[in-house]
């Protein structure tokens, strides 16, 4: 059986907080936090997160994914050790709202072939 999540916001409450002080834990691949993210957040894939939150955690921690899905895993596994809130509807939900931050892919030679 599930725990349920005791803390979660909108990414309405999310953006009247987000600060560059705020930690905002993107759990999504690398390349997925290339391609687009919120302001402000750092990648620490799932994972790594779970398997190391004492490495990444050092005060209350904003968790975010594409969807939501992701995030609510992580913060089901680390809630009660640590301060952690899930954001309900990730990326997703921010991008429709508000800025997302998107990286440029270059375009060589090579890879137009």
């Amino acid at each position: 059986m599930f725990r349920k999540i005791q803390n979660e916001i909108t990414v309405d409450e999310l953006k009247k907080i987000n600060k560059k002080h705020t930690l905002i834990i993107d759990v999504r691949k690398p390349e997925e936090f290339e391609e687009v993210h919120i302001p402000n957040a750092i990648n620490v894939p799932k994972k790594e997160l779970i398997k190391n939150p004492e490495l990444h955690i050092t005060d209350k921690a904003y968790i975010i994914c594409q969807s939501g899905s992701r995030s609510k895993k992580t913060v089901r596994r680390l809630q009660g050790k640590y301060d952690v809130v899930n954001v309900k509807g990730g990326t997703n939900a921010y991008g429709r709202n508000f800025g997302l931050i998107r990286t440029q892919k270059l375009v060589t030679e090579k890879s137009k072939k």
